[in-house]
């Protein structure tokens, strides 16, 4: 198993980060492709991959690419892998599919057949012995992906996504996926083998939630494999190596350092800066970050200098607090006013209604195939970023909080944060005229089905803008 195609999927913006972390693991040149980077390894590169990537969401290896028109075609497809080399009936497995303007009516169906073909190829090798069908903790599972005439069958290697790193259980609203934290950590440039982490910068998050953008750093300052406390798929195949795989555990073990960087983190929150450290301690960086309560507006900077990374509250994903938050009966009434707008229906994570589907229960194809393409591995359609639902509804839901939130957070980082440059994720891309500051830099990024920007601000003392010039004496 040397030569084995593999296929990372991360997410859309996250690309040629990823293909570079994959050329500082493996040492091979990945192709960076739209969601995802595809390269040519080992299975023991693949074991690393899924070992020390922070930035791809799985590691999946390519068993099957072809034509096909009809469900008899994925069937075929299916059927002439060679399954029995991987697992064994005695094991259960899954069949997720997802497609991007694919012609096939139905893609449960789809799925069925191709199940079908991998029991019947298991029947027809083992005395009509075949393995189960487990969808919710299965030992195998099997992603299958449809273009308009293209089908591709993976065998996923990681199991549980590879944000899962194993460590947080305390969290609060709307958390940030570390993979995601991990990529504005690249984009921002601190990590990274020539990274700011390794000439001593300090990084800051001024709302670090539970921690997840301080602990990705943390670890990262102590050179910890994110993949280190946690268990793959991998480890239930039949290529599987147990010495092999203790080898890259005893490399990885001792490639672990003292901190290389500080790491500081606050949150207006004391409850969650109490998660955040005890999040900490299970990542093994409980000694690699300083945490502390206090609100952004008035936390003067931890350093001289550094880098800034923040995911900050807006509107029903997580309410603005602190001096800048709209507290008592004002507050409430507003967040009762927005919720009551849709008594009765559905609303998702920013408070807008989410639309039923037709009659029948059954969407048109266009929409299933949109639905059935949001998972975790990574295919995604093509987004219409001219009309990009999920950024309108978070930059709506905006409220006289955040209206409020970021002019102050940019004044007060002017008059106190000189010399430190911040990157800022958001949805909103009028955020560098609302805040009165002129971004260096902007990284397109998707949190989820949300657009954002990552905004890079290099603080200077007072204001950012030109000031007018005094008018000539007479």
């Amino acid at each position: 198993m040397n030569q084995l195609q593999l296929f990372l999927p991360c997410a859309a913006g996250v690309e040629n980060l990823l293909a570079a972390e994959v050329q500082r693991i493996t040492g091979i040149e990945g192709k960076a492709w739209r969601a995802g980077v595809q390269l040519q390894g080992s299975w023991r590169e693949a074991l690393q991959l899924n070992l020390h990537s922070r930035l791809a969401q799985r590691v999946l290896i390519e068993l099957q690419h072809g034509q096909y028109r009809s469900e008899q075609d994925l069937y075929n497809a299916a059927a002439s892998v060679a399954w029995e080399i991987w697992f064994t009936p005695n094991q259960t497995f899954k069949v997720e599919i997802t497609a991007q303007h694919s012609p096939l009516q139905s893609l449960n169906f789809a799925a069925l057949k191709i199940k079908d073909a991998i029991a019947d190829r298991f029947r027809h090798k083992f005395n009509d012995v075949r393995p189960s069908v487990d969808t919710r903790w299965p030992d195998v599972r099997v992603y299958v992906h449809l273009t308009t005439d293209a089908v591709t069958i993976y065998i996923d290697t990681s199991g549980e996504p590879l944000f899962k790193r194993g460590w947080r259980e305390d969290k609060g609203d709307a958390p940030l996926k570390e993979t995601l934290a991990a990529a504005m950590i690249a984009a921002s440039g601190w990590s990274g083998a020539e990274g700011l982490c390794k000439q001593g910068v300090p990084l800051y998050d001024p709302c670090c939630g539970s921690g997840t953008i301080v602990i990705e750093a943390a670890q990262i300052a102590c050179n910890i494999a994110p993949g280190i406390n946690r268990k793959f798929a991998f480890q239930k195949y039949l290529p599987f190596q147990g010495h092999v795989w203790d080898g890259l555990l005893d490399q990885a073990e001792a490639a672990i350092t003292e901190p290389t960087a500080p790491v500081f983190g606050s949150d207006v929150s004391f409850r969650m800066v109490d998660f955040a450290g005890r999040n900490a301690e299970r990542a093994g960086v409980a000694h690699a970050v300083q945490l502390r309560g206090g609100d952004a507006l008035q936390r003067m900077p931890p350093a001289p200098s550094g880098v800034m990374l923040v995911n900050p509250p807006y509107g029903e994903r997580i309410d603005v607090a602190g001096v800048a938050g709209v507290s008592g009966a004002q507050g409430r009434d507003q967040r009762e006013q927005r919720r009551s707008q849709f008594q009765g229906q559905s609303v998702d994570e920013f408070g807008q209604p989410v639309p039923h589907p037709e009659p029948g229960g059954r969407p048109g194809r266009d929409e299933r195939n949109d639905r059935d393409s949001r998972d975790e591995t990574g295919f995604e359609p093509p987004r219409d970023r001219s009309a990009n639902p999920g950024r309108e509804q978070a930059q709506n839901a905006w409220g006289e909080e955040a209206a409020d939130f970021f002019p102050q957070l940019a004044a007060h980082w002017k008059k106190n944060y000189a010399g430190w440059t911040a990157h800022v994720l958001t949805p909103d891309l009028k955020l560098p005229s609302k805040m009165r500051l002129k971004e260096s830099r902007r990284v397109p990024m998707w949190n989820g089905p949300i657009e954002c920007r990552l905004f890079r601000f290099d603080m200077v003392a007072g204001s950012a803008r030109a000031k007018p010039a005094d008018p000539p004496q007479p």
